[in-house]
């Protein structure tokens, strides 16, 4: 896999998680908080890199029983993830108020915004690639784009959300349609 549909991937992924940082963010009102901004995009880069193996783990566990469809399997799960991630991005209500969490809170946050990095990790194992470098860039992009997320809350609010999920929405079904048409022999 090319590292840009790589880099793609890990954007698409991180689009919740950015969601959420942006709240965090917008938390901020007065300042920004460099050590929140830093505890937020690490557990939140940290659970993005683990759960792709766990779920890579999984699919590789069940690979001899679906190579035949493995195409339609990484299809169905990035339309299911990016339908998903569209769907919550739509039905969201524009304005809420948002409030710091806890770090119990952030941890629970930050394992509902990977939960799509496991189902992506078993679409990954049916793809040539590492999953090595696939986790680590996931994750170094998540800490990336959630510490820039937090950055941006702090000074333009929560505007930037519902946008980010609709394009990682949209990136994932596109890179699940490109693996099936691939393995079609289409493109």
């Amino acid at each position: 896999m090319p590292v840009a549909e790589l880099l793609l991937i890990a954007v698409g992924v991180s689009a919740d998680a950015f969601a959420v940082a942006l709240t965090q963010g917008v938390a901020m009102r007065r300042r920004f908080d460099w050590r929140r901004a830093l505890l937020v995009a690490g557990l939140f880069g940290a659970f993005q890199a683990v759960m792709p193996l766990i779920g890579w783990t999984l699919g590789a566990s069940v690979m001899s029983f679906i190579e035949d469809y493995d195409h339609w399997v990484a299809f169905g799960l990035l339309l299911l993830i990016g339908g998903r991630m569209l769907w919550e991005a739509l039905r969201r209500q524009e304005h809420h108020e948002p409030a710091a969490p806890g770090l119990r809170a952030l941890l629970v946050l930050s394992l509902a915004t990977s939960v799509d990095a496991l189902a992506v990790g078993v679409s990954l194992a049916v793809l040539p690639l590492s999953i090595w470098a696939a986790i680590l860039v996931i994750g170094a992009t998540t800490l990336l784009l959630s510490l820039l997320a937090t950055w941006l809350g702090q000074r333009v609010g929560d505007r930037l959300g519902r946008p980010a999920e609709l394009i990682g929405g949209v990136v994932l079904i596109a890179i699940g349609s490109k693996i099936l048409l691939e393995h079609l022999g289409v493109l």
